[in-house]
């Protein structure tokens, strides 16, 4: 799956028992007809499907929680895409999950991105086994691979493509961390379903909750909110400060 934005739940990445990423990315989910309700202005004015996963028996084999996952997809007249996931245990034990929006963006040009908002962090490194590092630039930039979990983030995240002289804002809810990944060339081409070049036009900037595991109670609910906007990049300063 090379594209949009594959939902990884209940374990992001390959930290776990479970396939990479989890199964809900490749599961088929229904129709939530009746789902309940959200607050108004997450419908007034959009389109929105109300998607529903439950698990199969073939999945509580691997993973025995009984959860449902409730997932609103809208899209507002402006162009603003907001995904809400719910997820409640609806088993008789608590359990954990780590969760990500694992969200491939188009860009021009990879070494003409910067990423804003992630200045100063913590983040771990899966190029040096999950190893703690302090990020040191005033933004983050593509000289080479990257894949890293930056931690405790602010619910604000700017990708400035520069030669299309539009910024990606990404904002979120109940999701600490943020996933930044870019294969590169030597894993661009070691990847079967992947092309060679095509690192140069993708950059993945997931919404996450990774390094602390979400963990419900017997009932409990938890909600992940990712909204994804485009705004050209001479407003950018402007609309983040707003």
């Amino acid at each position: 799956m090379r594209g949009g934005i594959p939902i990884c739940f209940p374990q992001f990445g390959n930290c776990g028992s479970l396939e990479q990423h989890g199964f809900a990315r490749n599961k088929l989910w229904t129709i939530d007809n009746n789902p309940p309700p959200l607050p108004p202005n997450d419908s007034h004015g959009k389109s929105f499907v109300d998607l529903l996963l439950k698990p199969s028996e073939e999945d509580l084999k691997g993973w025995p929680h009984s959860f449902e996952f409730r997932l609103r997809i809208s899209l507002a007249a402006d162009g603003v895409l907001t995904l809400i996931s719910r997820i409640r245990n609806i088993n008789g034990r608590p359990f954990s999950f780590s969760f990500a929006y694992h969200t491939y963006l188009s860009v021009s040009d990879i070494s003409e991105v910067r990423i804003e908002g992630l200045e100063t962090l913590d983040y771990l490194d899966n190029l040096c086994q999950r190893e703690r590092f302090t990020e040191q630039g005033d933004a983050i930039t593509f000289e080479s691979e990257v894949d890293r979990v930056y931690l405790s983030s602010s619910h604000l995240i700017a990708v400035l493509d520069h030669e299309k002289k539009r910024t990606f804002v990404i904002r979120k809810e109940g999701l600490p961390d943020v996933v930044v990944w870019n294969p590169w060339d030597k894993k661009s081409k070691a990847m079967a379903d992947f092309g060679d070049e095509e690192y140069k036009q993708m950059l993945c900037v997931d919404g996450a909750a990774i390094e602390k595991p979400i963990t419900l109670k017997p009932g409990e609910e938890w909600t992940g909110r990712l909204e994804l906007s485009v705004v050209p990049s001479s407003f950018c300063s402007e609309y983040l400060d707003h």
